[in-house]
């Protein structure tokens, strides 16, 4: 996902790759990386913080702990010094506030001022410039900063900015929603084979059909149940594959799948 967020930033106007910095535990494949986008490959984590006006914590949620206690020092030394660097979290489940009391090495003097903090939750398809990215900033973050973030972000996808108390819920929908895509596209094109199909065309049709299917709900402006009324002819194809999918409890099963990953965001919290 970082790697996608770095391609989106050199597409989006906000600067080429030599403005891009980044470390990776992977030295091949971080160097590869920054090769495919002219970027630089920084030697630690704390040399990132120390370099960087935008830092991404790009690491699983159970990572980001420990890489948070690393830099910690550096983020507290700048921040003294009023250059403080804007952390860019993208960990499910971890609220500002506590990524700000981690990295000042514990909860703060009430009235101290906190390392500035922006949360974002993006979906794969931005590695496809397709994505979906919810931001949420600390207030410490001046509207100037979150105007250029936004712009960095929009080579990679849609940016929409929310509250931070929806950031678990967003994680559910769209965060997580790619994979139970995929898992539907995959659905219909088994259907299709078992209907006799090649497994190639079936693929490329369900693929194509979802994709149409959204670009309809966005560029319409209708609302999803109206137009699968308009696909819906009386006695015909389309309403008997409905009462099938209803029969099997469809849409009750998804919206249990965003549910669950909604609920499992806030555990890791």
């Amino acid at each position: 996902m970082g790697f996608a967020l770095m391609k989106g930033a050199v597409t989006s106007g906000a600067g080429g790759g030599a403005r891009i910095g980044f470390t990776d535990v992977d030295v091949s494949k971080a160097q590869a990386a920054a090769a495919a986008m002219g970027a630089a490959v920084y030697a630690s984590n704390t040399e990132a913080v120390e370099k960087g006006d935008y830092v991404f914590l790009a690491v699983k949620p159970q990572m980001l702990q420990s890489v948070l206690e690393e830099i910690a020092p550096v983020v507290s030394a700048r921040v003294a010094g009023g250059r403080a660097p804007v952390l860019v979290s993208m960990s499910a489940g971890w609220p500002i506030g506590i990524i700000q009391d981690v990295v000042s090495g514990g909860a703060p003097a009430k009235g101290a001022y906190r390392a500035p903090v922006v949360r974002i939750m993006p979906n794969t398809p931005a590695l496809v410039s397709k994505g979906m990215i919810a931001l949420a900033a600390s207030p410490e973050v001046p509207a100037e900063q979150i105007a250029e973030l936004e712009q960095i972000l929009k080579g990679a996808g849609v940016v929409d900015r929310l509250e931070e108390q929806y950031l678990n819920a967003v994680t559910g929908l769209s965060g997580s929603g790619p994979a139970f895509v995929y898992l539907f596209i995959e659905a219909l094109a088994d259907g299709g084979v078992r209907a006799g199909l090649p497994r190639d065309k079936a693929l490329r049709y369900a693929a194509q059909t979802v994709l149409g299917s959204a670009a309809m709900v966005q560029e319409t402006g209708k609302h999803p149940g109206e137009l699968k009324d308009m696909v819906t002819s009386p006695g015909g194809t389309t309403i008997a594959g409905i009462a099938a999918l209803e029969a099997g409890a469809f849409r009750g099963t998804v919206m249990q799948a965003v549910d669950a990953a909604w609920r499992r965001a806030a555990e890791l919290a």
